[in-house]
């Protein structure tokens, strides 16, 4: 009689443990053991912890293939999920690990097969092929695309049933009730008084942010390195609603230069707010706000600084839309920056943050659950960087974008909201996520001083040839990925719900020649591109008058007119500011102690 033993390892994470009752069963090529209830004296299953047993079963089991779990209560418990981590299983022929990394919950039967990757075309034995097929169907009943609803974009959202597997964290949930802050409706008397709001959550580089938001250098600075260094490109021709001329910029360009000269030499720049346009705003008061669609010119001096040159705050030239100007009243050009900040951080927050990281990352992992066995080399190599999607998503739905949500008291409110991550994701296409095509689709490959092009093309290429050698590995020929059920179902789900199948975006047509750069892509916009534009909320946007996501006031149409008490009745009031404030920090925090499960394997 063979003897088996199993040691079984409960995750290190809080309430992994259980007291619970755990059944195993061993499935091998010529049969399985007896269903054994794993118990040793004393508690089994405690947290962090590796406990040893035997199995040894009545017939030859032949080449061990699965090990069956089952959890059931104990006694009249209520529900206590257990974290198992890994099982190895010493057999006569040696050593196997296999490997769970998820939750269990009570009444469910988990079948774990060996840690190594294999595609779905080289399983040969029929337990092996029904064990995937059952699994990949319990996949698809789990995780299920639904389409319009109140709070969601078509297709772009997931409705994800009871048994998520996916446990919420609790440092999270608790940090996201601070959002629940008192309103206060005082306008600011000062800018002094803002700076009391987050002088308790202020570090050196919101410091930094709070002393210099209105230098014009500080100000170019962040179109290439804040929050949202995806907005801006090279101009090569000014558009012919924004008639900015050579006597306006003379000041800043110096004599003897000329806007047409500049354009030439690739020193003018611009960032163009057209998403905007008409688009809904919210009501305060008997009143509708106004998110004007505007347009701001930059020029690369010669000390190597972006300077801001031209502002125009909507799309169509008028008397009543004049174009603001580093010479006009220091006031102006401060309430003409406002208005322009204001569209960057609501674009960025919304379209380059929440559509172009969160949700499209969402649909990349819920594909990758549905269509990607355990044991597929893809699922190995993508579900770790997809660890916190679908948790903070569905927290942040509620935070961001429910009827009390941070976005509600935003410029736009949530339908504006909702309607902004619309166009956004109508515009977006393949290259604009590829980092490399996306900087020379701007113009921006020799710019000076442009950081987030820097490091982020290194690591473009430190996935990319990772990616490349392990495609290399598992998919020797076409032959293999065209053979990939698995592989087609998920890049189909990704080009129907993320891109809602529009054959425009340049996804379809790619993925039939370059699926190293499509997966660099999905890996890259999860991790490196995430950390780019969600990492620094806090510093840059705690300044609330940095990047306000509400302007209470209507856009100049006049010069001469504003003042500060103008800038100060346009900003956020207090209780306003502590909320974008808070939300900054929370966006921003770090999450270390969430567990993301459904069958992660190492």
């Amino acid at each position: 009689m063979a003897e088996y033993k199993l040691a079984v390892t409960t995750g290190s994470m809080t309430y992994a443990g259980t007291m619970d009752h755990i059944y195993v069963t061993l499935i091998g090529t010529e049969g399985q053991s007896e269903r054994t209830e794993l118990n040793n004296w004393g508690p089994d299953f405690v947290t962090g912890t590796t406990q040893t047993y035997s199995i040894k079963p009545k017939l030859s089991l032949g080449e061990l293939l699965l090990v069956r779990l089952e959890k059931h209560s104990f006694l009249f418990l209520p529900e206590n999920q257990w974290f198992c981590s890994k099982i190895v299983v010493t057999t006569p022929e040696g050593e196997l690990l296999f490997p769970c990394y998820r939750w269990i919950s009570n009444g469910e039967l988990v079948e774990l097969r060996g840690g190594k990757a294999r595609k779905n075309f080289e399983d040969v034995h029929p337990k092996l092929i029904y064990s995937r097929k059952k699994d990949l169907m319990m996949r698809k009943n789990l995780y299920r695309w639904v389409g319009i609803c109140a709070v969601c974009l078509h297709n772009l959202f997931v409705y994800i049933s009871q048994k998520c597997h996916e446990i919420f964290s609790l440092v999270y949930t608790s940090v996201g009730g601070q959002l629940l802050i008192q309103k206060y409706h005082t306008t600011f008397n000062s800018s002094l008084a803002c700076q009391r709001i987050v002088k308790n959550l202020v570090f050196s580089f919101s410091e930094y942010v709070a002393k210099h938001w209105k230098d014009d250098d500080f100000f170019g600075y962040q179109f290439l390195n804040g929050t949202n260094p995806c907005a801006i490109k090279k101009c090569s021709k000014l558009p012919p609603n924004f008639p900015v001329t050579d006597e306006m910029v003379k000041p800043i360009l110096g004599t003897g230069c000329s806007l047409d000269e500049e354009i030439e030499k690739g020193n003018i720049f611009i960032c163009d707010y057209k998403i905007m346009d008409k688009i809904p705003t919210r009501m305060c008061g008997e009143e509708p706000l106004q998110m004007p669609a505007s347009m701001c010119l930059f020029y690369m001096n010669p000390k190597n600084k972006l300077m801001p040159i031209a502002i125009q705050l909507n799309q169509q030239p008028s008397e009543q839309n004049p174009i603001f100007l580093p010479s006009d009243s220091e006031t102006d050009w401060l309430l003409a920056k406002l208005f322009v900040k204001s569209a960057h951080a609501l674009e960025f927050e919304l379209v380059v943050h929440l559509m172009g990281t969160h949700f499209l990352a969402e649909v990349f992992t819920v594909a990758a659950l549905r269509n990607f066995h355990p044991i597929h080399p893809l699922y190995k190599l993508l579900i770790p960087h997809f660890e916190y999607t679908l948790p903070i998503n569905t927290l942040g739905r509620i935070t961001l974008l429910g009827t009390e949500g941070a976005f509600e008291i935003s410029t736009l409110g949530n339908e504006g909201s909702m309607e902004l991550i619309r166009r956004g994701l109508s515009e977006t296409t393949y290259s604009s996520l590829c980092l490399p095509d996306n900087i020379s689709a701007r113009g921006l490959e020799s710019i000076p001083n442009y950081y987030y092009r820097d490091d982020g093309l290194k690591l473009w290429n430190i996935i990319n040839s990772y990616v490349e050698k392990m495609m290399q590995y598992y998919y020797p020929s076409d032959g293999d990925v065209s053979k990939d059920r698995e592989l087609q179902g998920w890049i189909q789900e990704v080009f129907t719900h993320g891109f809602l199948g529009n054959k425009h975006s340049g996804l379809f047509q790619m993925l039939r020649f370059d699926l190293v750069k499509f997966l660099t892509m999905v890996i890259f916009t999860v991790t490196a591109q995430h950390a780019a534009v969600n990492n620094g909320q806090f510093d840059y946007l705690s300044w609330v008058l940095n990047g306000p996501l509400l302007l209470r006031k209507p856009p100049p149409t006049t010069k001469g007119q504003s003042s500060l008490e103008t800038i100060l009745e346009t900003v956020p009031n207090i209780g306003e500011t502590a909320r974008f404030a808070v939300l900054s920090l929370i966006l921003s925090k770090k999450y270390s102690d969430m567990v993301c499960s459904p069958f992660r394997s190492m």
